[in-house]
């Protein structure tokens, strides 16, 4: 997950200058060692505020779908716009942080705000309150709220556990950094286990418990804000001394309005940005230079985010039509397959940082960050080819919806013998259809309109028997026929064929005895009419249902109907007469038969990828970044992560394609895009940014960007240079 190890680097560059401690602070440290007191509430309150946050994300895509009711597209456009949101606000946090509050006022007064969007949404996940549009308008305001809470923070508290440390303990501060990285990855892993248990095995108002799943991330906020303000008096604090992205943003520009104003009277210069010399400093020019250089290496960078971000929302929705069960061992939720994610990083990391890595350097081959990143790139596209052949596997169980001007029918054949079925014009039933106990499956009907009421012809033992009977578009249908007294009955039912998206099972009883009869499966209530009566299609959860209970009048009954497996749906045909009572189950829908464990390559894989390709990409960016430039390359990472969510929004509402097809597409713009980056890598080259207190020896630092006259000019070309690629 991205921003467990994004932060790490953005905090040595904000440890400097710190004008406040507390007398408090330098008296208390953990255990006799140099880490302060300061740092436990730190990490308490990340882990807490962590589950929080993936916690309400591991469920969010199912709420959308089956609380709010919108579909598949939808969901995951909200989901990767609300993403997106996320890592835009860090930009609004970092400026208020260094401009304005601090990052310790920051911290309190964004985290009230990211509790009050937990209380929203879990209120507008409460049933009773209002109507549909009152919870999709609290369910907004609250993930509005949120991604201002969590990004606006996300600069700041990793930055703020480096500022407690003092100057000459730095490899404290490093073993820091790995607590503080571990805080997230267990908040992460807790959440995505304990949140879908509450959404689904916790009933409120009879159906999934999204308040509660909702609701206790709110209070792990909650306790993250106390715990961090319970430590206020032992925190080292320093002022806000200005934001450096405005200092960037004034000397851009300056560059591009003195360019256009002066360019036909002056000579030209190297580089557009040395038309900013006249105001702001060599040394704040050439940083913003090698800023610039990178930048240009981030253009491809969100395809990547496009893909990995898809865990929550794609991938989570491919395995809800999966069998989740281990054998009986237990039971995993669709939403909780996320947790692979924070688990494999932890167990990849090091086996990359010693085992692989050394292995590669072992044979002469030389990994450099871009390297590593491109083959990350690589690694990501394999993810989702390995998506793409669990998706076209996972698609053979589900029946494909009608398109406009078609429906779906199938046959029961409840006659003694074989018959066969003609539709007027249309040959869908070739061959004789024999009894309901081996079914042909579904066909397509073409219709003339929206509806059309066809005239079916049934022939029975040579005797032809038709039936006018009303199809509609779009819509799938049973065709029930059973004898009677005056040759054939014909009797059109229609069918529920859309998989439950939570694993569940869908049943329906059909009677063909002389009195009606009540049944009990589980928590669900059924009845079926006399003479072929069908009860309604009820979902009921997955599991073995022996000793179901069937009141027939005075009579009581109890069947075994065995394993009704996840996303089935089942037909029952209830026969006998009223001394015993017999039964014939029908899997009209197939069960998903594709274990949720094939997923496990595509979650290794982007995991492998995230290692090569996020960890060693804020490396090289925080490598070939100038001190003072850190935060800004730190923003411009960020914003990666923000424009991938906005390809899978534009994908996702846009293209319209089958899930197969649109992992496949994913995974080719992938490969191509690695193929562009590792051109543009070929052409970069590394630089030293320490070099710069060498040619600019006079410069302090420019802290407000403005011209140093003793700096002479010194050209990109005129920096050290490190090896390419």
């Amino acid at each position: 997950m991205f921003n467990r190890p994004m932060i790490i680097y953005n905090v040595w560059e904000n440890s400097h200058g710190i004008k406040y401690i507390p007398l408090l602070y330098q008296k208390m440290k953990l255990c006799g060692t140099n880490y302060p007191v300061s740092i436990a509430f730190i990490v308490v309150n990340e882990f807490c505020e962590r589950f929080s946050y993936y916690g309400m994300k591991a469920v969010l895509t199912l709420y959308f779908i089956h609380y709010l009711g919108w579909d598949k597209n939808l969901s995951t456009a909200v989901y990767h716009a609300f993403s997106g949101l996320c890592y835009f606000t860090p930009l609004l946090g970092a400026l208020i942080a260094d401009s304005w509050l601090g990052k310790f006022k920051t911290i309190i007064y964004l985290s009230i705000v990211y509790v009050i969007g937990h209380v929203v949404k879990s209120v507008g996940a409460i049933p009773d309150v209002g109507n549909s549009t009152v919870h999709i308008v609290l369910s907004i305001t609250g993930l509005i709220l949120i991604a201002f809470g969590t990004g606006g923070i996300k600069p700041c508290v990793a930055a703020f556990g480096g500022d407690q440390f003092d100057e000459d303990h730095t490899e404290e501060r490093t073993k820091f950094f790995s607590i503080f990285y571990m805080s997230i990855n267990a908040g992460s892993v807790l959440s995505t286990i304990v949140t879908p248990i509450l959404r689904g095995d916790v009933q409120c108002f009879g159906r999934d418990c999204y308040a509660l799943a909702f609701g206790v991330p709110a209070v792990l906020m909650i306790i993250a804000l106390v715990v961090f303000i319970a430590g206020h008096g032992l925190y080292k604090k320093s002022p806000p001394e200005g934001n450096v992205l405005l200092r960037v943003g004034k000397c851009i520009g300056f560059a591009i309005r003195n360019r256009w104003r002066n360019s036909k009277n002056s000579p030209k210069r190297e580089h557009w940005l040395d038309w900013a010399e006249e105001k702001f400093s060599k040394r704040l020019i050439q940083e913003i230079k090698m800023v610039f250089r990178v930048l240009v290496l981030y253009i491809p960078l969100p395809m990547f985010w496009a893909l990995f971000d898809q865990q929550g929302s794609r991938w989570t929705l491919q395995a809800t039509r999966m069998n989740m069960d281990f054998g009986g061992a237990f039971i995993l939720k669709p939403d909780q397959m996320q947790m692979l994610n924070a688990l494999l990083i932890l167990v990849f990391i090091p086996i990359f940082d010693m085992g692989i890595y050394p292995l590669i350097g072992l044979c002469r081959i030389k990994l450099t960050p871009l390297k590593k990143m491109a083959i990350g790139m690589i690694l990501g596209a394999l993810a989702f080819g390995a998506a793409t052949i669990v998706e076209i596997n996972v698609i053979k169980t589900v029946v494909k919806p009608p398109a406009a001007r078609e429906s779906l029918v199938q046959v029961y054949n409840l006659m003694d013998t074989e018959v066969t079925v003609q539709f007027p014009g249309q040959t869908i039933f070739p061959e004789p259809i024999k009894s309901y106990e081996d079914p042909v499956g579904y066909a397509s009907l073409s219709l003339t309109g929206e509806s059309q009421i066809h005239t079916v012809t049934v022939n029975h033992n040579g005797a032809e028997h038709q039936c006018q009977l009303a199809f509609k578009e779009q819509t799938a249908y049973s065709l029930i026929l059973h004898g009677r007294p005056d040759g054939t009955a014909c009797k059109l039912v229609e069918d529920h064929i859309t998989k439950s998206e939570t694993g569940a099972v869908y049943l329906r009883f059909i009677n063909t005895r002389s009195e009606s009869i009540n049944i009990t499966v589980g928590t669900a209530e059924f009845y079926a009419p006399v003479d072929y009566g069908n009860s309604h299609n009820i979902s009921v959860q997955r599991g073995e249902y022996n000793g179901v209970q069937c009141v027939s009048g005075p009579s009581q009954y109890r069947i075994d109907l065995g394993l009704l497996d996840f996303g089935a749906s089942y037909t029952v045909i209830l026969k006998g007469g009223r001394e015993e009572l017999t039964f014939t189950k029908i899997e009209d829908i197939q069960a998903n038969n594709i274990h949720i464990a094939w997923q496990i390559p595509q979650y290794a894989l982007i995991t492998a990828g995230e290692v090569m390709f996020s960890i060693t990409g804020l490396e090289f960016s925080y490598s070939q970044a100038p001190t003072s430039m850190k935060s800004v390359l730190q923003a411009g990472w960020l914003m990666t992560v923000a424009f991938g969510n906005v390809i899978v929004l534009i994908v996702a509402e846009g293209a319209g394609m089958e899930q197969w097809t649109e992992f496949l597409l994913f995974a080719g713009l992938l490969v191509a895009v690695s193929i562009i980056f590792s051109i543009m890598a070929y052409f970069y080259t590394y630089v030293d940014p320490d070099q710069l207190d060498k040619l600019f020896p006079d410069d302090d630092g420019n802290v407000d960007g403005s011209k140093s006259k003793k700096n002479e000019t010194v050209y990109m070309t005129d920096m050290p240079k490190k090896t390419k690629m």
